[in-house]
This record gives C-alpha cells, structure tokens and sequence, in this order.
C-alpha cells in the first residue's frame, strides 16, 4: 500500500477518487490539488461539480448513459474552474469502480493541465487565420467572415460591399529604404484602417501592400461615405525613423449581389475596379462595372499577344518630323513604336508599353527600339537625309537593361555617327538618380550622343538634375503648348522654360504644335524647334522620306 500511496502522491497526472454514493472528493493527490489552485485537504468532502464546474458536468452525465450501455469510462477536454474561479483547460479521464453486483462505487478521475498546449493551439489557429505582420484577418478568414454577411445580407435584404484596396507608390518605399521600412509604414496603414472600425466591419491584409475593407450596407451613400473616410486616412503623413512618408490609396468597389454573388467572384471584381482607379489619377474610387472585364480580358489579349509581337516582326517604327524653326528646316525625327497587330490593326504604345513594362518585356523591345532606330538613321544617312534621330529611353531600360552596350552595339553596327542620335530621357531616370544610372549618361554623353530631357515641365526636375545629366536640350510637354493661347499659366511656363534655357546655353523643342496660331507665339517667345500635327503626324518610312525632300525642295 505505501508503494501506492507513493505513486499517487507523485503522480504528475492530477488523480481524484470519487465516492458515488455521497458524491463527495475522497482522495486527491497534491497534482490535483494545484492543477485547481487548492490544498489537497481543502478538496476532501467537497462535491466534485465546485472544481469540475457545469461544462463538464455537462459531459459526466452523458457518461451516465454511457454507463449503461455498459462502458466504464470516458475521455473528453473541458474547463475546470479553480479556486480563484478561473477556468482552467484539462483533459479528462474517468473510469469508474463497481462492487460485485455491479453497482458503481467510485469514480476515478485522471487530470492533465492542457494550458500550455490549448495555447500553442490557440496561436497557430491565430497564424493560419491572421496576417503575421499586422495582425489582421489574412484571406482565409475574410473569406470566411464575408461569406457570413453574405448570408445575412440574404435574410436582411442588404448589400455587402467588398473594398479593395491598393497603396499608391509603396513599391518605391521598399526599393529606396528596405524592406523593413515598408513594414512599419503597412503596420501604421493597419492601425488607421482600423481606427473608428465598426465591430461586424471586416479588414484584411491580402499581402503586399494589398488591404481589404468588406461592410454591409443599405445603400449606396453608405459606401461612398466610408471611401471617403478611408482615403481622408491617407491625408496625414507616415512616420518611420524620423522619416515622413507619404502614400495614397486606389480603392475598386464590389457590391454583393449586383457584382457576385461569392467573396472570390467580388475579389475579383474589386482588383479589376481598382485597377480602374489606378488609371484615374490614383487616389480615388472606382466602382466594378462590366465593361470592365471586357476591357480586362481585351488586355489580357494584349499581354499574351505581346510577347510574340518581336517575334513575328509585328512592331513598327513612326517618325515625326522636328522643325528647326530658325530655317524651317527637318532637323530631325522622333521614333515612336507602333504594334501592327494582326487581328486589331494598329495598337498605339499608352496601350501596350505599360503593359510590356509590367511584365518584364520593355528591355527587349526598348533594344529593338534602339536598333531599329539606328539601322533606320544610318540608312538616311547614306541616302542624304541628314537629320538627328531622337529615342525615347524608359527608367526601367537604365536600371535593368544592359543600354550602354546596347547602344555602342547598334552604333557599330550600322556604322552611324553618335551625333546622329539623341537619347529622350525622362524626369523619373532623374529621380533614381543612382550613381550607375548618372555613370551611364556620362558615358554615351561622351560618346558624342545628344541628350534631352522629355516633357519637361511635369514632374520635379531641377536645375542640379540637368547640371548633373549635361542634358542638351528641354523638350517642352504638349499639355503646356496646346492650350497657350487659352490659359494664361501655361503661357508663362512655356516661356520661362525657353528663357531659363536660353541662360543656361540648352536649345528646346515645343511638342504638340497643332495650328499656326500656337507657332507664332511659340516662335515669337524664342523656342528653337517644334514638332506637331501642324507640320505632320508620326508616319512610315517612306512617307516620311517623302515629306523630307518635298520640304527640302
């Protein structure tokens, strides 16, 4: 017996004996005890429903019925409550001892402390159900939680509304600063969509800088509301490290049941809307619409056929003619691609070339660019068309395409003369103002290679950005030269551009020009080139040979 009462005293398992006849606690061992917070004497007498409480109470008198089907014991998970009246979780099992008529007379229970383990559980559950950086619901569980109010909204006669929402210029946090920067901006960009949150109101991390807000509305007016609010939470700056940071966002709006009538048709339908909004200006709404999958799927079309476009020799190049207006002369033209698609005729480069940069295809066709210009430029050459053949050169050609060697390449090649080309830059390849990207201008500058900066006046150029990139020339964007004769502003802009130019020893060149009127105060504020409808449209080679030595004679 004292070998028993041993193994009882040091079980780890929590034991307690039961006395069914007065079902009073008999024995208990010190596990027992502490697993409820209690002195093992403190349980003796006490009926087991104070520690075992109603839950699995509840679970013993199934047990009953058990019992009588001739089962002597069970195992189940349940909450105790200790004697602080706390619940704790344990797994339970008892078994029951009956005398020799069969008649039970004690009940046998073994306990075991499942804390720690309903804990792990309970934070795996957590992680397969949250966003590990922001703690927000992750996909599974908004899915989950929106197909509920989905099948209220059904009962109710209400709307859900799905909100996806897109941050506007994130990517650039991430490659300027890290990762870990970026990071802390999502955090601050979960806490404030979290902030003022309605209690059935789902948010959601998709992933990247990717947000989902789902809400059940009456009507329309509700949503708009809620935009609005989401977008004004964009207004105040993001502060990481003594750094400000600065980020809108595009929002695409799916309506149960008008858009879909499941969480993943209106995810869908939410992403395409908020590409829409994208193509807007960004910091705005856009709600789903049809013809947006048509437009989507025509894209799709594009984005499939591109890729082959190379290949089949399917891309074009256009020229138009740059004025020299001192003389009125050709001084040269700007190559601009076209895509002669076999089944959609002529498919002009804002239709595809966002396309060919998001997918990665912009360096082989900017490469194509380069050659073809080239080979074109030195053909002219030859046949006594001498004019400066001016290429657009895009931010993603500098920082991922190999474009020095590629130039010096299609320079040797057809044997032309590097004053004969001229590199359109735009203010974005300022702005990765990288030593590599700073290094490269150099060099092709050094080549002989002309170099002007496109539409200028857009963005954020500054003076040490052309002191830095020695450009040549201002090309001045056509928003500002169409409408100079109506607006006042652009007016002034245009000819403070000519004059600063002027001083700091650059030539410019007006875009856009598109009747005499325009070309008379072009000319008269000092601008040395221009090229527009005006003169000509962008045309084929022969066309434009033609256009040439008409001109010339």
């Amino acid at each position: 017996m004292e070998k028993l009462k041993y193994i009882f005293d040091n079980a780890k398992v929590g034991i307690a004996i039961c006395n069914a006849e007065d079902n009073t606690l008999e024995m208990v061992n010190p596990a027992f005890a502490h697993i409820h917070g209690y002195e093992p004497h403190e349980l003796i007498g006490i009926s087991p429903a104070e520690v075992f409480g109603p839950e699995c109470m509840l679970k013993l008198e199934t047990h009953e019925i058990l019992l009588a089907c001739g089962m002597n014991d069970i195992s189940f998970e349940t909450n105790h409550i200790k004697k602080d009246g706390s619940p704790v979780p344990v797994s339970v099992h008892i078994t029951v001892i009956k005398d020799k008529n069969g008649v039970v007379k004690h009940r046998i229970a073994n306990i075991q402390d499942i804390t720690e383990r309903k804990t792990v559980e309970k934070k795996i559950e957590f992680m397969a159900h949250h966003d590990a950086l922001t703690s927000l619901p992750n996909r599974i569980l908004a899915k989950d939680r929106t197909e509920n109010l989905i099948s209220q909204a059904n009962h109710n006669g209400s709307k859900v509304a799905l909100l996806f929402i897109d941050l506007d210029g994130f990517k650039s946090i991430n490659d300027s600063l890290g990762h870990s920067v970026g990071d802390e901006v999502l955090k601050m960009v979960a806490l404030r969509l979290m902030e003022d949150k309605n209690p059935n109101d789902i948010i959601s991390r998709q992933g990247g800088d990717e947000f989902l807000y789902i809400v059940s509305i009456k009507t329309l007016n509700e949503i708009i509301s809620i935009v609005n609010k989401l977008l004004k939470k964009f207004e105040k700056s993001f502060y990481v490290k003594n750094h400000a940071f600065n980020t809108s966002a595009s929002i695409g709006i799916a309506l149960y049941p008008d858009d879909g009538d499941s969480f993943d048709i209106l995810l869908q339908n939410a992403d395409t809307a908020m590409y829409e909004a994208k193509e807007h200006g960004k910091n705005t709404y856009c709600f789903y619409t049809q013809q947006m999958n048509l437009n989507l799927i025509e894209q799709l079309k594009i984005q499939n056929d591109l890729k082959n476009a190379l290949q089949n020799n399917e891309l074009v190049l256009h020229f138009q003619p740059q004025i020299n207006l001192a003389d009125n002369k050709i001084i040269g033209a700007e190559a601009l691609i076209r895509w002669q698609h076999p089944e959609l005729g002529i498919i002009m480069p804002m239709e595809f070339i966002p396309i060919a940069e998001s997918r990665g295809l912009i360096i082989q066709i900017g490469q194509w660019v380069i050659e073809e210009s080239c080979r074109q430029a030195a053909i002219w050459q030859q046949n006594g068309i001498d004019i400066v053949m001016a290429i657009n050169i895009s931010a993603m050609q500098f920082l991922r395409g190999n474009l020095e060697s590629i130039i010096r390449n299609a320079l040797q090649m057809n044997k032309l003369n590097p004053k004969q080309l001229e590199l359109e830059l735009t203010e974005s390849i300022m702005m990765h103002n990288t030593e590599i990207t700073l290094q490269c201008v150099r060099n092709l500058k050094a080549l002989g290679i002309q170099l002007s900066l496109d539409d200028f006046g857009t963005g954020y150029s500054s003076l040490a950005y052309l002191k830095r990139f020695a450009v040549d020339k201002l090309k001045i964007d056509q928003s500002f030269v169409r409408d100079i004769l109506k607006d006042r502003e652009d007016a002034t802009i245009v000819k403070t551009i000519i004059q600063m130019a002027k001083n700091l020893n650059l030539k410019t060149i007006a875009e856009g020009v598109e009747d005499a009127n325009v070309l008379a105060v072009i000319d008269a504020y000092g601008c040395d080139a221009v090229q527009g409808y005006h003169f000509a449209k962008p045309m084929g080679v022969s066309e434009f040979e033609k256009y040439y030595r008409e001109r010339k004679i």
